[in-house]
């Protein structure tokens, strides 16, 4: 047998094959039929149970855990701003805003997540208002001065800690 016979026959094969094939169109209209039934309703329960965000699934129990910090942010509205962390604060407002433009971004769309990321935003950011006017009241400066000295003043902090761990590692468990 010649090659091209041996290629004729492949050829005609793959015709017939894909004339065969389940995922080759078919000629002319379809018609949408009425013989189709809608699913069945589902009570909110199910809905919710079902959800690409639903009570199952990570997507719904992150944002739950993750209200605790946004409530301890609002519990540290009556401690004196004196006793904040700037750091600490400037950490959560950066999370709160970074986290809810993602939420936005990611599949499934979390609102919940957008939720609670945004007041951890913006309790971050009453609280880093508050230690910045705490702290210009104390020094009689300028806001801008006030977080210069406090950014100096959390890089020598690191410093220590990085050039003396053991001394840090003490006076954080006095």
């Amino acid at each position: 047998m010649s090659a091209s016979r041996s290629a004729f026959r492949l050829n005609q094969f793959s015709r017939q094959f894909a004339r065969a094939s389940p995922f080759r169109r078919p000629h002319g209209r379809r018609y949408q039929t009425t013989e189709a039934t809608p699913p069945p309703p589902q009570s909110t329960v199910q809905r919710l149970w079902n959800s690409p965000v639903g009570v199952k699934t990570v997507h719904f129990w992150a944002p739950v855990m993750k209200w605790a910090l946004v409530l301890t942010g609002i519990s540290d509205f009556y401690r004196p701003a004196d006793k904040l962390s700037l750091v600490q604060n400037l950490a959560l407002t950066a999370t709160g805003a970074i986290w809810t433009r993602w939420c936005f971004i990611i599949k499934p769309r979390n609102i919940l997540l957008a939720a609670v990321n945004f007041f951890l935003g913006c309790v971050g950011v009453i609280q880093v208002t508050r230690i910045l006017r705490w702290q210009q009241s104390v020094k009689n400066g300028t806001v801008a001065e006030v977080a210069q000295e406090s950014a100096e003043d959390a890089a020598g902090t690191a410093k220590g800690i990085v050039d003396h761990p053991e001394a840090a590692a003490k006076s954080a468990i006095r």
